[in-house]
């Protein structure tokens, strides 16, 4: 066999040196927000192929999903028409399964193209490289499984996206500017003295390209975003964007006590395989003070009643939506009268249209505090709640993009309404779940 030199056929743009050069001493966390078709996920899977040759184990480049780990990995090409892929050459690959998107190396490392829709199928696996790309869309729940994996076999991980706002992302990459153990950069386009070149001095995506693609109908917040990497550009398409950026500056992304003399309420969603997402709030005078959030999937209405009593908050009223009284095939039984036998008594929040159910919460945010230390997915979720792309019309739905955002945000649109149903009270919220509901 002919010598096989890796990265193979392919070289690091000057501007990804720095990123390259890390790696290579043996850098084990790094933040890429780099700006669009700055050769991230290229970057990325040739180190995997280096990486994979350096240390024999299981490699995963991971996408939000698994349709988009397809669309954009394992069947990308280059602008020259060179497949990612064949950052492995064929003389070091053992075998490639195109159903599952893995590559086995002769050596017996494997290359895997993974989606992270589904977080809990990472459990019990053991990678020792992992590449997020897209980072700032995956649910970070993901990252929060892999990371004690990587922290007790010393493996390596390496984020790679443009931002979306001041979700997960943008906490990743402020945490990681300052941790000396990690190697943290943005790139941003166009022709500044910042901007990244070609090696021959050229801007790799001119000024003149940027406002092609302005004249052509791209916003300006979508410029921002994938050109010139703002975090504070608003997500396009986000429904609370604009609220989470107002509360953000009013200083009400914050801690927040749970106060004794105030009751605590609940307001669910209660998802598709048993998913149930639960936002924990008090609310006091005019402001809505969002304590605690709890989300779990694949249990019965026994597990989350455990969770309110281990909680120990002095509960007010409980609020669900219209489809807890929907009986189920199995049992013949609806989840209201399973949680009625369990002494949870639920106020049915009345059935709205998705669009009314969105305006409810635009209207409670503004005078809204969640606590930055139980609520931080809350918080993502609400920055990153968006309309679904349409990739060939290239315009958006009326609807949700259905993603890991959607189970606390319909939570949060839960309590929304019903606060909107019960305000103004008639009563103070503490003696009106004194009388009217059982308390826990």
């Amino acid at each position: 066999m002919a010598d096989v030199y890796l990265p193979y056929k392919w070289k690091p743009r000057a501007y990804q040196l720095p990123m390259w050069e890390f790696l290579e001493r043996n850098g084990k966390r790094g933040v890429a927000v780099w700006h669009r078709r700055a050769g991230k996920d290229l970057f990325s899977i040739n180190w995997c192929a280096v990486a994979a040759h350096q240390r024999v184990g299981l490699y995963w480049h991971l996408l939000p999903t698994y349709n988009q780990g397809r669309k954009i990995v394992w069947n990308g090409f280059t602008k020259e028409g060179r497949r990612f892929i064949d950052a492995f050459p064929k003389e070091l690959v053992a075998a490639k399964n195109d159903t599952d998107m893995r590559i086995t190396l002769r050596n017996g490392s494997i290359y895997q193209v993974v989606g992270t829709d589904d977080s809990d199928r990472l459990v019990g696996t053991n990678p020792v490289g992992c590449v997020f790309s897209e980072y700032s869309l995956q649910d970070p729940k993901a990252w929060d499984i892999i990371r004690p994996i990587l922290a007790e076999n010393g493996g390596w991980a390496l984020f790679i996206y443009t931002p979306r706002g001041h979700n997960h992302g943008h906490t990743m990459f402020k945490m990681a500017v300052e941790n000396k153990k990690w190697h943290a950069k943005v790139l941003k386009a166009g022709s500044g003295p910042d901007a990244t070149k070609r090696d021959d001095g050229t801007p790799v995506i001119s000024d003149e390209v940027i406002n092609d693609e302005r004249e052509s109908g791209m916003s300006e917040a979508l410029v921002d975003q994938e050109f010139y990497c703002s975090f504070d550009a608003p997500v396009v398409g986000s429904y609370y964007g604009t609220e989470m950026l107002k509360m953000l500056s009013d200083g009400r992304q914050c801690p927040v006590l749970v106060d004794p003399k105030l009751p605590v309420n609940t307001a669910w969603d209660l998802g598709m395989d048993d998913a149930m997402a639960i936002v924990f709030f008090q609310l006091s005078h005019e402001s809505i003070r969002i304590i605690d959030y709890y989300e779990n999937s694949g249990e019965g209405l026994e597990h989350y009643f455990k969770v309110l009593q281990k909680r120990d908050y002095y509960y007010g009223e409980h609020l669900a939506p219209h489809d807890i009284k929907v009986r189920e095939l199995g049992t013949g039984k609806s989840r209201l009268e399973v949680a009625r036998s369990l002494g949870i008594r639920f106020r049915i929040v009345a059935k709205q249209s998705f669009e009314d159910g969105v305006q409810a919460v635009r209207d409670a945010l503004p005078r809204t505090y969640i606590d930055t230390v139980r609520c931080t997915r809350i918080i993502d979720a609400l920055c990153q709640y968006h309309k679904a792309f349409n990739e060939d019309t290239k315009t958006f739905s009326s609807g949700p993009d259905h993603d890991w955002t959607s189970h606390p945000c319909d939570a949060v649109r839960i309590m929304a309404q019903g606060i909107r149903e019960r305000s103004p009270y008639k009563k103070a919220p503490q003696e009106k779940a004194e009388s009217d509901y059982e308390v826990m």
